[in-house]
């Protein structure tokens, strides 16, 4: 078997889906060589598949070129509508501490997505795309990761520094020679998925969801808007559901005409599925980092599963990068398992509690959901007990190792639904227009995208400031006084930001620290701990 070296600095992804496709162009953004592998001979683009894209995904997909258009495309909604048989319970808005560009959500099918990162992966040249190359055997040592690709015409191996395992849900050999376990549980339950077209008048902006309507009783409808007027419909079904025979029955014809009426449509695509929640032991293996639905399945009530891809992109990106760029030693990618598995941990406990909720397994979880249902239609103290999914939001790493605490601005716990919580250390920093070079030409999140970003207060003297930085780290920095690039007031009115306060904010924007600026060893310790030359050897386990 002939090896296939990749020259030094490039990262194997291997899964040419969203999820592979975002990794591989963040790292090119970062100057890093990337061999995207994937077993299929070309795209298969079939069916929405994963529909509801969150905003602050769309901002990681606008710094590789693809987010503005993925939004315009879309179809932009900003509520949520939950019923109970015919009445309406409540409806959900979106509270944003910024003034972001891009709406809470929007709807467009996978297949669309898959197409705009592949015309992006086109117009790179530091991604080597490789379709027909399954790969089916992975090696590693200190020093590289071999991968033992089927192609048509010969084995090959393909060598690079490191790998990125973002395969999907069927990865079970790969992840077993991993020595990875993927534990979790399966719902007896599927569910139906049909995108239909139809014409359908106020239906066209929001996500609309049904428990027990007439139409599905005891059993859920998901229903969602996709571009083209296209709408999913989700019918939670029983167990032993048969796609085909309902179809060749007329019944299926049948079950959407409950819905829609006779408004004249056409089915673009159906399937059924069995939901799973599953996440696995460990998300980092040496060399191989596991992104995706290979390292955790989710029930798609919430949008939680591509979108907490796109963040285990970008947080797999940018450390990869700054490891083998030479800005950071190898310890930090070790944080990568402590915080996405975290976060995969954060949105399994969410969406296993919406699934006890819509599918419950015992007698007393179905008295709970028929009570609180009932009650909900005139208590607001019941609807908030009602579970119709939580949806996508970014995790917040208050408790990584890159993160310093203040206790001035301690994180205040899961918000509610649809409100992003106070910018502290750990969270997303507001994104809102700045002014850079004396320009009005850029967002917060679009500068702190390219390397660890330094705000400071009007007392705080920047030589001291850029000289601490030179001293504690070798990546690239931006250093800016929030009074010349904050013309707006925007974000210093929603940071809270002191005179004195020196913020350090993450490459994938997070806020890592704030500290006092005045505070010259406080200062170089909190940027050398974002950067994950402060991780000790008890944070450095994985597991």
């Amino acid at each position: 078997m002939g090896v296939n070296h990749i020259h030094t600095g490039t990262v194997a992804v291997i899964g040419n889906g969203p999820v592979g496709q975002t990794t591989a162009l963040l790292l090119a953004r970062w100057g890093v060589r990337v061999v995207l592998l994937d077993g299929r001979a070309e795209r298969d683009p079939i069916g929405s598949k994963a529909i509801c894209q969150q905003r602050d995904v769309l901002e990681v997909w606008a710094a590789i070129g693809v987010g503005e258009q993925i939004a315009a495309e879309g179809v932009t909604w900003d509520t949520a509508r939950t019923f109970h048989r015919e009445h309406e319970l409540f409806s959900q808005q979106f509270v944003d501490h910024g003034q972001s560009p891009f709406p809470p959500f929007v709807n467009v099918s996978q297949a669309r997505t898959e197409e705009l990162l592949d015309a992006a992966i086109a117009r790179q040249p530091l991604i080597d795309v490789r379709w027909g190359h399954p790969v089916e055997q992975i090696e590693q040592d200190g020093s590289e990761v071999r991968l033992g690709c089927a192609t048509e015409s010969s084995p090959v191996t393909v060598a690079a520094d490191y790998a990125v395992l973002a395969t999907g849900s069927r990865s079970s050999e790969l992840r077993r020679q991993l020595g990875v376990g993927f534990p979790g549980r399966s719902f007896d339950d599927k569910f139906l998925i049909c995108d239909i077209q139809a014409d359908i008048p106020g239906w066209a902006n929001e996500r609309r969801f049904y428990f027990d309507p007439e139409w599905n009783p005891g059993r859920q409808v998901l229903i969602h808007p996709c571009p083209d007027s296209t709408f999913r419909i989700d019918w939670q079904v029983p167990g032993d559901y048969d796609l085909d025979a309902e179809a060749e029955s007329g019944a299926l014809n049948d079950r959407i005409r409950q819905i829609i009426g006779d408004t004249p449509y056409r089915i673009v695509w159906k399937s059924v599925y069995r939901f799973h929640a599953r996440l696995a032991d460990r998300m980092q293996v040496g060399r191989v980092l596991l992104a995706g639905d290979c390292a955790h399945i989710v029930s798609p009530f919430g949008a939680r599963g591509l979108n907490s891809g796109v963040g285990d992109a970008e947080n797999a990106a940018w450390k990869l990068a700054f490891v083998l760029r030479g800005w950071a030693d190898p310890a930090l990618l070790e944080t990568y398992d402590l915080e996405r598995r975290a976060a995969a941990a954060e949105n399994l406990a969410v969406t296993s509690a919406t699934m006890d909720f819509l599918v419950p397994q015992t007698d007393e979880q179905h008295a709970r959901r028929l009570s609180v249902l009932e009650a909900a239609v005139a208590d607001p103290q019941a609807r908030a007990e009602v579970d119709s999914g939580r949806l996508a939001e970014p995790f917040w790493y208050v408790d990584s190792p890159l993160t310093t605490p203040d206790p001035r601005r301690p994180f205040a716990g899961r918000p509610a639904r649809g409100v992003a919580p106070d910018p502290v250390p750990g969270v997303l920093v507001p994104d809102v227009p700045v002014t850079v070079r004396g320009q009005s030409c850029a967002r917060l999140r679009e500068i702190a995208r390219h390397g660890v970003l330094l705000l400071h207060g009007a007392d705080v003297d920047p030589t001291a400031v850029r000289e601490a930085a030179l001293t504690a780290t070798h990546s690239p920095i931006r250093i800016h006084a929030l009074r010349d690039i904050d013309t707006t007031g925007l974000l210093t009115a929603a940071t809270k930001a002191g005179a004195n306060d020196v913020w350090i904010v993450r490459p994938d924007a997070h806020i890592a620290a704030v500290v006092d600026g005045s505070d010259r060893p406080a200062l170089a310790a909190a940027l050398r701990r974002a950067v994950g030359a402060e991780v000790t050897a008890g944070e450095r386990q994985v597991g």
